[in-house]
């Protein structure tokens, strides 16, 4: 087990291959969930894991389960991976990078012959982003029971089309029930997505938690008149209410510094025409810190200020929680087991608590989880321009690999402990 280690320029090339599906004029990728171009993505992988021997299953919400056999196959696999969407404006790396060294743990293993205990699994789940259907990591949450499947089928991108309406047009709703399947652990690795590592020159990031992050969305109505004819004092103009909503939205965040953070990324103004007085304003609100009594405080400060903004300009304001993903702690043994092989590698390496959510925040629900981080260039993600070095690819894909078979060593000895 100590001397393996994955093939880092077979890796690196799959990255780059992949990225060329959906890629970008600036070098990063659009591959928005549940379009053609998911498609194309995910029928690349699947016939990449059966390549490499493994067994694929996809479930109904399109989650895709590649399986290599362990010596027990009794037991519950344990399981690495991530997704394979990305942002509108998306980089090579996130999401990306976890799914595809899971993939390449699982092609070291054929190519050594070694054998796990336990069954190995790498998995790519569906909507991760949130980007196109919200909330995020919506498919991990209904396999970890924190959304239905009818909830998650009825989402809706901002052109009206359905989450289940596209899962089914891209032929990748499959007949394994969502939650069905039991892990015996899950690993994610993931580029930092933050500037820490990178400043502080340490190659590998031992995750230990997630921190809070609520989505809310709000609709601001004024009224739509000319822009010429209306006086000042008589206008209910939605988009000035809006612009000070956001402005008390940054405020919230910056009066809980130095943890707290908040966004919003998303806007619609309707009508939309420059000699009319916007009726309407569609906004995103994202909030988050480590600990959840901030966050809730937060939200009461937010929903406080946008009231009173509303009332001041004679306005209305509707707000919608649309996502509420708790703090989370994963779990000391495979934590323990990611710390271990950092060491054993010989990576620098410290703790640090992810500040973005990740399908490993569900999955910690339901087995015991935990993240690598590697660091990416000047912490930059959710961008074009994200790029990760090739030794720290390999570094963290080492760390998986030795992770995971470490993890499934101590589950060996448990379960003969257990039989005996």
């Amino acid at each position: 087990m100590h001397n393996l280690q994955i093939n880092a320029q077979r890796l690196w090339d799959s990255i780059m291959e992949t990225a060329k599906i959906g890629g970008t004029a600036k070098g990063g990728i659009c591959r928005l969930t549940l379009t053609d171009l998911d498609r194309q993505v995910r029928d690349w992988f699947v016939a990449a894991c059966e390549e490499a021997g493994c067994t694929v299953t996809v479930d109904e919400m399109g989650n895709i389960f590649a399986r290599r056999p362990g010596k027990d196959n009794s037991l519950p696999p344990i399981a690495m991976g991530s997704h394979l969407d990305t942002q509108p404006t998306g980089g090579k790396f996130d999401g990306v990078l976890g799914v595809l060294s899971g993939l390449e743990v699982l092609r070291t293993l054929k190519d050594t012959g070694y054998e796990t205990n336990a069954p190995i699994e790498v998995i790519n789940w569906t909507n991760e982003e949130g980007s196109r259907f919200a909330p995020a990591m919506l498919a991990s949450g209904v396999f970890a029971g924190v959304f239905t499947r009818d909830y998650a089928d009825g989402r809706k991108d901002r052109e009206g089309k359905s989450f289940g309406e596209e899962l089914d047009r891209i032929g990748y709703r499959g007949t394994e029930k969502c939650g069905e399947r039991k892990l015996g652990a899950f690993f994610e690795i993931h580029i930092e997505q933050g500037p820490i590592l990178e400043d502080e020159e340490k190659v590998i990031g031992v995750v230990t938690g997630v921190q809070g992050m609520r989505w809310y969305e709000v609709t601001v109505t004024g009224f739509e008149s000319h822009a010429g004819t209306t006086p000042m004092h008589l206008r209910r103009d939605a988009l000035v209410g809006a612009a000070r909503m956001v402005e008390a939205v940054n405020k919230v965040a910056l009066a809980h510094a130095p943890l707290a953070v908040s966004t919003v990324g998303l806007m619609e103004v309707r009508p939309n025409s420059r000699n009319i007085l916007p009726g309407e304003v569609f906004f995103s609100v994202d909030l988050r810190h480590p600990e959840d009594e901030i966050v809730a405080a937060m939200e009461i400060e937010v929903r406080e200020a946008i009231g009173r903004i509303a009332a001041e300009l004679k306005l209305e304001a509707a707000i919608e929680q649309v996502w509420d993903s708790p703090a989370v702690k994963f779990d000391p043994a495979c934590v323990g087991a990611v710390s271990t092989a950092a060491k054993e590698n010989g990576y620098s390496h410290r703790e640090i608590v992810s500040g973005a959510g990740h399908d490993a925040a569900y999955m910690a629900r339901v087995a015991p989880t935990a993240m690598i981080f590697i660091p990416c260039e000047k912490g930059i993600s959710h961008n074009e321009v994200e790029n990760a070095e090739f030794d720290h690819v390999a570094a963290g894909a080492n760390v998986l690999l030795r992770a995971v078979l470490e993890y499934d060593n101590r589950d060996g000895a448990a379960s003969d402990t257990k039989a005996a």
